[in-house]
């Protein structure tokens, strides 16, 4: 696959598709990735590739399956660490080549990741061995049925008007992040508004685009938690907050019109919400006031994590990681240039792991 393509991939988490088509990188314009994968849908049936050194493929998220490292990415690519990133090997079996874009996991045993072609992977062996739960097809054809029986509902209307055009347009959409509640409950979250759930470990998967006030159908590209209060970040300054488990989400202000990119809850309860041009920002009050976060250069954040000993990590397209605790800026972790990142991950033994074009790099803990 090409550089231009890979660069492709790796921006559709990124900035996924915007209304005229064209994925928008400052002043550069991308053809969208999407629009690869359009008409290539075999990949969703077609297994990933082995590759020599996973850990150098273009690898856009990762998570912890206990003290194990799991990183997925371009062409179905999932990539495996023990040893706290030093030495990785690929997963046994991936059943999709499409890229991967999040993964979470409940416990060290069960996870899931999602990616283009609304595609769900899920895994009971700690990212060993996958297997496709859901793909774009399927569901656009369980929110067809949700529409159906939201008939007397005005909700049913728009339900309907939605899922006829995913059903229409084929799985052409990608997922973008999930959240896991634990080994049976997942939402995941996606391009024009995409919200599925499920309750029983992804035995089966329910429509639910119309708990949200996003009538537009804007881009959904983080989900955080903390408790019972739920809130989904999106395409040009959304912000949908729920209070009662997910079940139904509001608007709530946002202190900047740019897209955001990322979302985490703190250790210490506060929302931190990242997007565009190095926009950072915390809320103490379940985002009913914000405060910038400052000390970021005006490169989009593309990934927010909190830190096990508090404060978040966070991780910019120009290749840079930035740690934030209460009562200070944005501090840049010092260490070599590296390439546009996706993601940055606190290590179990310390340590802090940046994801992205150029691969997995492991970076010291100084700040």
């Amino acid at each position: 696959m090409s550089v231009t393509r890979s660069v492709q991939h790796m921006y559709s988490k990124v900035l996924g598709p915007t209304r005229r088509g064209v994925l928008a990188l400052g002043a550069a314009a991308l053809v969208p990735a999407q629009a690869a994968e359009a008409g290539r849908f075999g990949a969703i049936a077609r297994a990933a590739r082995s590759v020599v050194r996973p850990e150098r493929a273009v690898l856009l998220a990762g998570a912890l399956a206990g003290e194990r490292v799991v990183a997925v990415g371009e062409r179905g690519v999932v990539a495996l660490s023990d040893d706290g990133a030093g030495r990785w090997r690929q997963a046994r079996s991936v059943p999709v080549s499409v890229t991967l874009t999040a993964v979470r996991f409940a416990d060290a045993a069960h996870g899931w990741a999602v990616g283009h072609g609304g595609v769900i992977l899920a895994t009971r062996d700690g990212g060993e061995h996958w297997v496709l739960q859901a793909d774009g097809a399927r569901l656009a054809q369980v929110a067809a049925h949700a529409a159906t029986t939201l008939a007397d509902d005005p909700r049913g209307a728009l339900l309907a008007k939605e899922a006829g055009q995913l059903v229409k347009d084929g799985p052409d959409k990608p997922l973008l992040d999930l959240h896991v509640v634990d080994a049976r409950r997942v939402a995941v979250v996606g391009a024009y508004g995409l919200f599925f759930e499920t309750l029983d470990g992804g035995a089966s998967w329910t429509a639910a685009l119309d708990r949200l006030d996003n009538p537009k159908g804007q881009h959904l590209y983080a989900i955080a938690v903390r408790g019972s209060t739920w809130l989904l970040a999106g395409e040009q300054g959304l912000l949908l907050r729920s209070t009662d488990d997910g079940r139904r989400f509001s608007r709530i202000a946002s202190p900047y019109n740019g897209t955001w990119l990322a979302a985490c809850a703190t250790r210490d309860g506060e929302w931190v919400i990242a997007g565009l041009r190095g926009h950072a920002w915390r809320s103490i009050d379940d985002g009913q006031r914000w405060t910038r976060l400052e000390g970021a250069p005006p490169a989009s954040l593309v990934s927010a994590g909190a830190l096990p000993e508090g404060g978040v990590l966070l991780a910019n397209q120009a290749g840079q990681v930035f740690v934030w605790r209460a009562g200070s800026s944005l501090t840049a972790l010092p260490g070599p240039a590296l390439p546009p990142l996706s993601q940055a991950l606190a290590l179990p033994a310390g340590g802090r792991l940046a994801l992205g074009f150029g691969g997995a790099t492991r970076l010291g803990n100084h700040a």
